[in-house]
């Protein structure tokens, strides 16, 4: 089945289309996003901004209309702390369910930390033994420890690296007086909620599931995006202060020459650096693994796994099937980036302009977090 997932981020609004069935690898076949900083939009009042809804809104019609026209059957939607956290959240989600008829499904932070270790544990097996999940977002960061599917304990702090820039970075490049105060208020933030991690035990695995981590993997060495998702890449503390250090001494224009920091990633790349940095110290390991797998993958998962057990599925194909070779297209245009992966022959499934809507996919409601 085609499976659609509509993630409404802090820093960006992304469409995933995956082909998958329980039991496999979910295969991408179609990503639509674009660059959305919903905390940039708020008010004095933390009101997400009357400018900032229609943002949103033309999104979720457009992304309703890539799915459809790309034949997608079911669409999971959800958003996060950019929206969960803003004064006039409910208002919003229901604005974007009148406007758009998709309902957008609000994740808690355990929620969103909790699904995402769930991917992070199919992507490593049970042979991983207990892990540790990391996760910086644009407003929160989410942690995760679990020795099965789903973490005994997962949380959520406003650590989030655009949250941060925006509070406490101000100038560019940053003063030594604000990165210092931003270093007591991480830590501070941080200390508490790391010693309730005290008593569940040491994890055998460490994975960042953001690309935040990704971003800072890649300044420190790590293989670049293209040599594919097997590529073991790690981050390791040492490297990461070095680079917290350089970083902090640098205008957002001159971090754009750092390798695998896009525009959108450029300004709030000292404020993830630095809840990386304290994260690895307080929770005392020296290093960490990039997983490539985060939030999405989880609940695109989840809802395979339920799946199994609400329909009667068609069988998986024959494992002694050779799949067909795969290119990949990708297009730009107005700050919206389309990734296309299809079997040969190539076949053109372009975005109607101007014409009317394909038909409605069924359904096109959040789901796939049932425990």
């Amino acid at each position: 089945m085609r499976l659609g997932v509509l993630d409404i981020g802090s820093n960006t609004v992304h469409l995933l289309l995956v082909d998958a069935h329980p039991g496999a690898r979910p295969v991408a076949f179609a990503s639509h996003k674009r660059p959305l900083s919903l905390v940039q939009y708020l008010d004095g009042d933390g009101n997400i901004t009357d400018a900032g809804q229609h943002e949103l809104i033309e999104f979720v019609l457009e992304a309703w209309e890539f799915a459809a026209t790309h034949k997608a059957e079911d669409l999971l939607a959800f958003c996060t702390s950019a929206i969960r956290e803003a004064t006039n959240g409910p208002e919003v989600l229901a604005r974007v369910k009148h406007e758009t008829t998709v309902t957008l499904q609000e994740l808690t932070g355990s929620e969103e930390a909790s699904m995402t270790f769930f991917a992070v544990r199919r992507w490593y097996g049970w042979g991983a033994g207990p892990v540790l999940d990391l996760d910086i977002g644009g407003g929160s960061f989410e942690m995760a420890y679990g020795t099965d599917e789903l973490p005994e304990f997962a949380t959520s702090v406003p650590l989030g690296a655009s949250r941060l820039t925006r509070d406490w970075l101000h100038d560019d490049p940053p003063t030594a007086k604000s990165v210092k105060e931003l270093r007591r208020y991480i830590r501070s933030t941080l200390k508490p909620v790391v010693r309730q991690f005290d008593d569940l035990g040491r994890a055998n695995l460490v994975a960042g599931t953001s690309k935040t981590f990704r971003s800072l993997a890649r300044i420190a060495g790590a293989a670049p995006s293209a040599a594919g998702p097997y590529v073991k890449r790690e981050l390791h503390a040492a490297d990461l202060g070095l680079w917290a250090q350089r970083i902090s001494a640098m205008t957002v224009e001159d971090r754009l020459y750092l390798p695998g920091v896009s525009d959108a990633r450029a300004p709030q790349l000292l404020a993830g650096a630095l809840v990386a940095e304290a994260a690895l110290e307080l929770f005392e390991f020296p290093s960490m693994v990039i997983c490539p797998w985060a939030l999405r993958e989880g609940l695109i998962l989840r809802r395979l796994d339920q799946l199994v057990f609400e329909d009667a599925l068609d069988p998986a194909p024959h494992v002694g099937k050779r799949k067909k070779d795969k290119s990949k297209k990708k297009s730009k245009e107005s700050g919206k980036t389309t990734d296309i992966d299809e079997p040969h022959p190539v076949k053109e499934f372009p975005v109607p302009v101007n014409t009317p809507s394909p038909s409605p996919i069924p359904a096109p409601v959040a789901g796939g977090l049932a425990s």
